[in-house]
């Protein structure tokens, strides 16, 4: 799910082009297209960039390895529309734009126990950053997410002050659709949802940088992409998400969107992706997500849950996540200091009473202050 989605500003004439996706098409107040369904993917199309929405992102995360050592990473590509930043008497300088990109790039050495991140921003301007619209390539600086020439595999880049990446990652299944009718909605009210799928398990390989070492590793990714334009209700506080990597070959999403008062969205969903590719939506009935512990963060004072049991009753399914490093907390400057818990786990349980494992990454907002989005 990642975050949910909010109106960055108003007022900002949409730029003109070819929408993507096939269904109704209709804008909120603001100008913008709004998540509706029924909406039909077309890849390689909707890999790319969607000025029409308001925010959109593309999050990949992953566990790595190269002989004992394992990692886990995160690097997200964040776009965000605004309105112009230069005034009307400014409209044809080049510093102009429609809109703003974040990125975000973090390592966990599990081996060393040590978390690092880094992180960039920048106005979509004189080619600084940007998000191609006819082919999937996002980029800030020298940080770069993408396809390449064969139109198939991903290829990631990004370096912070003493660590980076250069990976390549082959998808192994079809993207899973999130949601229903092409829809993960997030609460009531039209509009009030996003456009979500997911490339749920990547064969990875490339290159990791950390501190003097230049490190050869293989391993296993995740990518989320998500856009759309819709609002919470000042109601919620955060979410919890979930995507777990199963050993026998199936994934699982999930998401719990937080009310005020601590009880549960109850548009709150996940999906169940088999072997095969194909995908089960989940109500939030039909999971369960209980944490198991707690720790509270020495930078920003957030209590979060630590630990989680997963349970999908219907399919026989009951998971421990164990986080491999308690402090894999996010403090985002360039977002005014909103703080965000993002880190790799591992899964030890039963599936119909056999044993299964894998590997999972969890992500925690609102428990240190406002969610980033």
């Amino acid at each position: 799910m990642r975050a949910p989605l909010v109106i960055a500003a108003a007022g900002l004439l949409l730029a003109a082009g070819a929408l993507a996706g096939s269904g109704p098409v209709r804008h909120g107040p603001d100008g913008f297209r709004l998540a509706l369904a029924p909406y039909t993917y077309e890849f390689p199309r909707d890999n790319a960039a969607h000025p029409e929405y308001a925010v959109e992102w593309w999050y990949y995360t992953g566990h790595l390895e190269r002989g004992p050592r394992r990692f886990g990473y995160e690097l997200t590509f964040f776009r965000v529309a605004v309105a112009a930043l230069d005034g009307p008497g400014d409209a044809r300088s080049a510093w102009r734009t429609r809109d703003v990109v974040f990125a975000h790039l973090a390592l966990t050495d599990e081996s060393a126990r040590r978390f690092r991140h880094g992180e960039r921003v920048s106005r979509a301007a004189l080619g600084m950053a940007g998000a191609d619209t006819a082919r999937y390539r996002v980029w800030l600086g020298d940080w770069s997410a993408g396809l390449a020439p064969d139109g198939r595999t991903h290829r990631l880049d990004a370096a912070a002050e003493d660590f980076g990446l250069a990976l390549e990652l082959t998808p192994e299944k079809p993207p899973a659709i999130h949601g229903e009718g092409g829809v993960s909605r997030k609460s009531a009210g039209e509009g009030n949802a996003s456009h979500y799928y997911s490339l749920t398990r990547l064969a990875t390989r490339g290159r990791l940088m950390v501190g003097g070492d230049t490190l050869a590793v293989t391993g296993s990714s995740w990518m989320d992409h998500e856009y759309g334009s819709g609002r919470l209700a000042g109601t919620h506080a955060g979410w919890d998400w979930w995507s777990v990597q199963l050993d026998d070959g199936r994934e699982l999403m999930l998401y719990r969107l937080r009310l005020a008062d601590g009880s549960p969205e109850p548009l709150s969903a996940g999906t169940l992706i088999g072997r095969d590719g194909r995908t089960r939506h989940l109500r939030l009935a039909e999971f369960e997500a209980v944490a198991t512990g707690s720790w509270r963060s020495p930078g920003t004072g957030g209590r979060y849950p630590s630990g989680w049991r997963l349970r999908v009753p219907d399919e026989g399914l009951d998971l421990a996540l164990t986080p491999t490093l308690v402090d894999q907390e996010l403090v985002a400057r360039t977002m005014g200091g909103i703080a965000y818990w993002e880190g790799s786990c591992t899964v030890r349980g039963t599936s119909r009473g056999a044993r299964v494992g894998g590997r999972a990454y969890v992500e925690l907002t609102g428990y240190a202050g406002p969610p980033p989005f």
